[in-house]
């Protein structure tokens, strides 16, 4: 189905039944959409089947990001979109994750947060990271982070991405240990810190407007977090290149030399690295989405491929091998994402538990590593090609099984809610 075809079979009420996903959804939990978050995903779907999808393979061979697509993205308005914001404050809902959207508003549903995300993960990894990372990651910053008059004066800029920021956790010799490890240090200065350290791996900061930046506070031990004008003395930001995954994604190696920063640009509810870890908790199930997403575009691609491709003057889809291996695929996504779905749901009640999200990251990279490679498996040669899409998910599919929390760092998670026991090197 196409998106013009899904647009309008959406738009027309004879037409209910027809679904957005029907092809990798198998087990229709696209039927917990309202249709209004219908409609905004068929137009979500329409531009980038028809402004994206031409773009992405030129872009990721040249491991640059579509910057052309920036504001045509942000003018959708898919992070809280008035039609349904205002339709849930008329009616009385409560909002998703609490998160200041504006007067008379609530913010949008998770589920159709997570279908957002798996939307623009179905068509290509960068660009679901590039979004998320203001819409995931530094919203999150914001909502957990910040006080009330600060979220008050800072949320709604957020939102409609007049303040764009990024979360700026990761260092260059701390990653999975930064708990402990994180060495950027902060040094309180009468109404001002001092900030010096390095980040590395932070997506879209060459064109954020502030880093979101985690440092630990000399006078106490404690870790703290500040917005940093990424144009400030001291910043300085340098591209990662020769990556192999999510070229298109342009990931910075910043370095903070004495940047000074005023306390009114302090996250005041950050005062531990528990405060950071709450933040973690609730974006973990942004990335599970994400991998979900990815492993259906990589289906759908491999689908469409051995429909076309003969072999043996036949169909190469009718072949038995082919057929299993499409199955596994199709059970992969479909136990992915309804991983991701009830995960969504419980957040919804405010059941947020770090063996929650953890399982759910841990175990749809899983099933996605596997995705991919027999998406490419039978595709065949051609699947190592940019022009069947298939490679591209192949190979952006390695950085998402490893960011936001590896899959043994999960695994360790899950396993001391199991048994009550950290396995955690001391």
């Amino acid at each position: 189905m196409t998106a013009t075809t899904a647009i309008n079979a959406i738009t027309d009420p004879a037409s209910e039944q027809t679904r957005l996903y029907e092809v990798c959804d198998y087990y229709d939990a696209e039927s917990l959409l309202t249709g209004d978050e219908r409609r905004i995903l068929c137009r979500l779907r329409s531009f980038l089947d028809e402004k994206a999808r031409p773009l992405l393979a030129d872009h990721w061979e040249r491991g640059e990001f579509p910057t052309e697509l920036v504001q045509p993205l942000i003018d959708l308005d898919l992070m809280e979109p008035a039609e349904l914001t205002g339709a849930a404050a008329a009616a009385g809902a409560a909002g998703a994750d609490g998160a200041h959207v504006g007067a008379g508003s609530v913010p949008a549903r998770g589920i159709y947060q997570g279908f957002r995300i798996f939307e623009l993960a179905r068509t290509d990894a960068s660009l679901a990271t590039w979004y998320t990372s203001q819409a995931g990651l530094f919203r999150t910053a914001i909502r957990v982070g910040a006080s009330a008059e600060q979220q008050r004066e800072w949320m709604p800029k957020v939102i409609d991405f007049s303040l764009k920021g990024v979360f700026s956790l990761t260092e260059p010799e701390s990653g999975s240990d930064i708990a402990g490890g994180l060495s950027t240090t902060a040094r309180r200065e009468g109404n001002s810190w001092i900030i010096d350290g390095a980040k590395r791996w932070i997506g879209g900061a060459a064109s954020a407007d502030v880093l979101a930046v985690f440092a630990r506070d000399v006078a106490d031990g404690q870790v703290k977090a500040f917005l940093v004008d990424r144009q400030a003395d001291g910043v300085t930001l340098e591209k990662i290149h020769r990556k192999t995954s999510l070229r298109m994604m342009q990931n910075a190696h910043i370095t903070l030399d004495g940047v000074r920063v005023p306390e009114s640009m302090r996250l005041h509810n950050v005062n531990s690295f528990r405060d950071v870890a709450a933040m973690l908790r609730a974006m973990r199930s942004d990335v599970a989405w994400i991998a979900a997403g990815v492993q259906a575009g990589a289906f759908e691609a491999a689908l469409r491929y051995v429909k076309e491709r003969q072999q043996f003057g036949r169909s190469l889809g009718s072949f038995q091998l082919v057929q299993e291996k499409l199955a596994r695929m199709l059970g992969n996504v479909t136990s992915a994402l309804s991983l991701v779905v009830r995960l969504t749901e419980q957040q919804a009640k405010g059941i947020y538990r770090d063996q929650d999200s953890a399982l759910a990251k841990m175990q749809t990279s899983l099933l996605m590593r596997e995705t991919v490679a027999l998406a490419r498996e039978v595709v065949g040669g051609n699947g190592i090609t940019l022009e069947t899409d298939v490679a591209r998910f192949h190979a952006d599919a390695e950085a998402i099984y490893s960011y936001e929390g590896t899959h043994e760092i999960n695994a360790l998670i899950i396993g001391r809610a199991l048994t009550g026991e950290s396995a955690f090197t001391r």
